[in-house]
């Protein structure tokens, strides 16, 4: 099992799965992208950057915050960190592009499903994630996935390191506790 990616690795990786979706939304079409935060939402900003090269016109951009939506809530702490959720824009009937770094359990990508019902109805919902790490809890699968990584053992984390967050960009696999 490969545990390193590096900034050439996360580069090819990203431009794989922007490939993707560019191949099925129409660029003359409105589409909205939100970012689960954090790493999603840096994600997001570069999947949009990428699409604006390839001639797609009207994207809507915006971040969204899970942590009150999620079914562990009780087990962060008695002061989860909550930051706000910025989509000022209507996502009623138009294509929304769902992105995140990592799809594991799915128990993430369902509190963000049920986030965006409290913001409207888009005509459709897809997921687009960096890495999936395979594991699902939950009937939750990426339509768009840059890397799939199926042999991670459960005691490993799947850690998406990008620059604007981190300072470099890397994907690792390691045992829990190491990075955290």
């Amino acid at each position: 099992m490969r545990t390193q990616y590096d900034e050439s690795d996360v580069k090819r990786v990203l431009e794989h799965l922007e490939a993707r979706i560019a191949a099925v939304f129409p660029p003359e079409k409105p589409l909205c992208v939100i970012g689960v935060r954090t790493r999603g939402e840096t994600l997001a900003h570069r999947l949009i950057e990428m699409l604006k090269r390839r001639g797609f016109g009207e994207i809507r951009h915006g971040v969204l915050d899970i942590t009150m939506y999620r079914d562990d809530l009780s087990e962060i702490g008695p002061k989860p960190m909550v930051r706000p959720t910025r989509v000022d824009f209507d996502i009623g009937g138009i294509p929304l592009l769902l992105v995140d770094d990592v799809l594991f359990t799915g128990r993430s990508i369902r509190a963000a499903l049920n986030a965006l019902v409290d913001l409207g109805r888009p005509s459709v919902i897809r997921l687009a994630v960096l890495v999936d790490r395979g594991g699902r809890e939950l009937p939750i699968q990426a339509d768009y996935a840059g890397l799939a990584l199926n042999d991670v053992p459960a005691d490993h984390r799947v850690n998406v390191h990008l620059v604007e967050v981190d300072g470099v960009d890397d994907i690792l696999v390691e045992p829990r506790g190491e990075s955290e």
